[in-house]
């Protein structure tokens, strides 16, 4: 399945909060988006790795995307290691997108900026024709994303670029507001 625009979160609920208003707007316009997130968010200090899961599905279904994905790498210790990038290929070069949107360059929870590096790093590795990477017995053709987007998280930092999502706001906020372990109060 081939997708205009993959969000990729180091966790569950940080595409929802980076750019789910631009996910819902572009849903809206027609576009194909998919969801990966790299851990189940397992550490997190309220809810679980299973209840996440649950609300992960709620929010991708409240955002309308295509499919919704997690590779499941480990919370808090995943590295920027060959490993781990060849699993983010794979990824890339399955459904093809032309737009990646991950997380901040920069940010107060450790795994944001990890997962930006690495899936930056991922981008440009899966256009490389001697990396050689195979799905479901397939050997893959390489692919490389047009645009790497980096949502804005905690920290205020200063956007290259700015997308108008007016009129997108409450979709996403009922998308975070699945999240019902994280935001309860």
């Amino acid at each position: 399945m081939k997708v205009d625009i993959l969000a990729i979160g180091a966790h569950p609920d940080d595409v929802e909060l980076g750019c789910g208003a631009t996910i819902a707007k572009e849903v809206a316009n027609g576009k194909k988006v998919g969801i990966v997130d790299l851990t189940r968010g397992e550490l997190g200090t309220r809810g679980t790795a299973e209840t996440r899961q649950v609300e992960a599905t709620d929010a991708a279904d409240i955002l309308g995307v295509a499919f919704r994905g997690n590779l499941g790498f480990a919370d808090a210790f995943f590295v920027n290691d060959k490993e781990h990038q060849l699993e983010i290929i794979k990824m890339i070069r399955k459904y093809q997108p032309e737009m990646v949107l991950c997380n901040a360059i920069d940010d107060r929870h450790i795994d944001h900026g990890k997962a930006s590096k690495l899936v930056s790093d991922a981008c440009f590795l899966s256009g490389l024709t001697k990396i050689e990477t195979t799905y479901d017995g397939f050997l893959q053709t390489q692919w490389r994303p047009k645009h790497v987007y980096h949502y804005i998280q905690w920290k205020n930092i200063e956007p290259d670029l700015v997308v108008d999502v007016s009129g997108f706001i409450d979709k996403k906020m009922e998308a975070v507001l699945a999240y019902k372990t994280q935001f309860f109060n």
